[in-house]
């Protein structure tokens, strides 16, 4: 199994830096984990929706750009499905079960995703109404996949 995790931004933080290490380490034994990481545009405080959406589909295309076609995407985006750990991990099995053996998640910058990821998308996922830093949201998706190996495997897991 081969995770992807394309995200805009650089992690400038730190501590970040160090829980996306360790949860990399931990799912080394679970599957192959690559990062793409694509360069933010600069944007000013207050934008108008046209450029917003001009931002948003210039970081969009330098993802997507980046992203192997066979890969199953699935875009973090707020309007998504919100799934508990448990069935978030029957996820992962079932797309794995489907014969797909390389899951992209795709993270946006500070604006969100463009349109255009998310038509690609074959799946959108939120893990909460409000709204998350995109370097924060990377480590709580790589607990979330490591939380899901463990739940699949059956092995024990602080809950």
């Amino acid at each position: 199994m081969n995770i992807t995790i394309a995200s805009v931004g650089k992690i400038k933080e730190k501590y970040l830096e160090d829980g996306i290490k360790e949860y990399a380490k931990r799912l080394s034994k679970y599957c192959k984990l690559n990062f793409i990481e694509v360069q933010d545009e600069k944007a000013p405080e207050k934008l108008s929706l046209q450029e917003e959406n001009i931002i948003k589909n210039k970081e969009g295309a330098k993802l997507l750009s980046k992203i192997k076609e066979n890969s199953y995407l699935i875009a973090l985006a707020i309007d998504g499905e919100q799934l508990t750990s448990e069935k978030f991990s029957e996820k992962i099995d079932k797309i794995m079960l489907d014969g797909k053996s390389d899951i992209t998640f795709v993270i946006g910058g500070s604006l969100g995703l463009s349109d255009e990821v998310l038509k690609k998308s074959d799946y959108k996922l939120s893990f909460s109404k409000m709204t998350f830093p995109h370097q924060l949201m990377k480590m709580i998706l790589l607990e979330q996949v490591y939380r899901g190996f463990r739940i699949s495997r059956g092995e024990p897991y602080h809950k």
